[in-house]
């Protein structure tokens, strides 16, 4: 039987999906849908088709809710597949399917360390067609730390492009305003990435008012929760929904003045690392890998998490602190300097570099051993 979102337990469905349930029965706005709990099996077309029919058969995102996932010690951060702007039964089930299947996928068997395969239960629910969207992560002392874009929020959390930067603390906004190359998008039944008007690249993509506001939300969810969280969010229409809360299992760095140093970014993951860098521009490149080395890539998204496991430490080209490889470069204790201009094309396969991802600073040293 499927279960209404709002009625989402831990038990049958997943700590991703029972939290969403916790804030639908709280009245917060979370956009509304069923899950497809541990275990069901069986033809599943039938109560699929009738509630996609009962609703208007909209867009839907069909997302994880594994049993390991969200939870206080290790968020499985983007380790299972999600889909976004899926419509009608038969491409909604195709999605469910590729959910459950990607508890194999070689990111998610890596990030568990040897442990078995968690249960999996899936969520469906409406897709929202945001204008904005990105991640907040809520802090104990009352501040709140945004991160923004325009489109749809994987474009921030796959760390696709440098997001906008907001602290909200103190009745007071101090934002950084990225230059925002493109944004994804729904087009019918498919996503595409756009490229944005280069006269709103660096236009900010929240007022101080609009941060204010989902700064409140964010707290009014950690007082619901119990904790400070790391919440994924979207405006449409100038409305803030929440599409995911999660306990915040690594604090990012402290953004700090910028240091003299030939190469500078954003604080990613606390900590140093000095070794040979390794560019890899996509999965072509990942076998050139070597225990120690520190990976400089255009960016990294969730298929990269065998990497973090044996990397020294990561640059990246673009993407923010709240992005699902800078919170596991966390998890996993390693340095992350995010956002440096051209890493790619300045740092060159072999050279002894040291950085530090509490302070955005790369230092190179000098050519340490070829490759490619």
């Amino acid at each position: 039987m499927l279960v209404p979102l709002a009625a989402a337990t831990v038990d049958r469905c997943g700590a991703k999906a029972a939290t969403l349930g916790t804030l639908l029965r709280q009245n917060l706005p979370v956009p509304d849908g069923i899950v497809i709990p541990f275990g069901l099996a069986g033809d599943l077309v039938p109560p699929v088709a009738d509630w996609l029919a009962s609703v208007g058969d909209p867009p839907v995102a069909v997302r994880s809710s594994a049993a390991n996932e969200d939870g206080a010690l290790a968020s499985a951060a983007g380790q299972h597949d999600s889909f976004l702007g899926v419509q009608g039964v038969a491409a909604v089930l195709d999605a469910v399917r590729a959910c459950r299947a990607s508890v194999w996928s070689t990111r998610a068997t890596t990030y568990r360390v040897g442990a078995e395969a968690p249960a999996m239960a899936v969520i469906v629910q409406r897709h929202l067609d945001a204008d904005v969207a990105g991640v907040m992560f809520t802090r104990a002392d009352g501040s709140t730390l945004i991160e923004s874009s325009w489109g749809l929020g994987p474009s921030v959390v796959e760390g696709r492009v440098t997001p906008d930067s907001y602290l909200v603390a103190d009745g007071s906004v101090t934002r950084t305003i990225a230059d925002k190359h493109t944004s994804l998008d729904r087009n019918g039944s498919g996503l595409v990435v756009r490229r944005v008007p280069p006269g709103q690249r660096r236009t900010p993509t929240l007022s101080d008012a609009t941060a204010s506001q989902l700064a409140d939300l964010g707290h009014t969810v950690t007082a619901v929760l119990g904790a400070p969280q790391d919440i994924e969010w979207a405006l449409v229409d100038g409305v803030p929904w929440l599409l995911q809360a999660r306990p915040i299992t690594a604090e990012p760095p402290t953004p700090t003045a910028a240091h003299p140093a030939p190469l500078t970014g954003i604080p990613g993951s606390h900590g140093t690392a000095t070794g040979p860098a390794r560019v890899v521009r996509g999965p072509a490149d990942f076998p050139t890998v070597r225990p120690g080395d520190i990976l400089i890539c255009p960016h990294t998204d969730p298929a990269w998490t065998p990497l973090l496991s044996i990397a020294a430490g990561v640059v990246t080209e673009t993407g923010g602190t709240l992005s699902h490889a800078a919170i596991v470069a966390r998890e996993k204790n390693i340095p992350a300097v995010l956002a440096v201009e051209a890493a790619t094309t300045t740092i060159p396969t072999g050279t002894t570099i040291t950085i530090n991802g509490t302070t955005g600073v790369v230092h190179l040293k000098g050519c340490a051993r070829g490759g490619s």
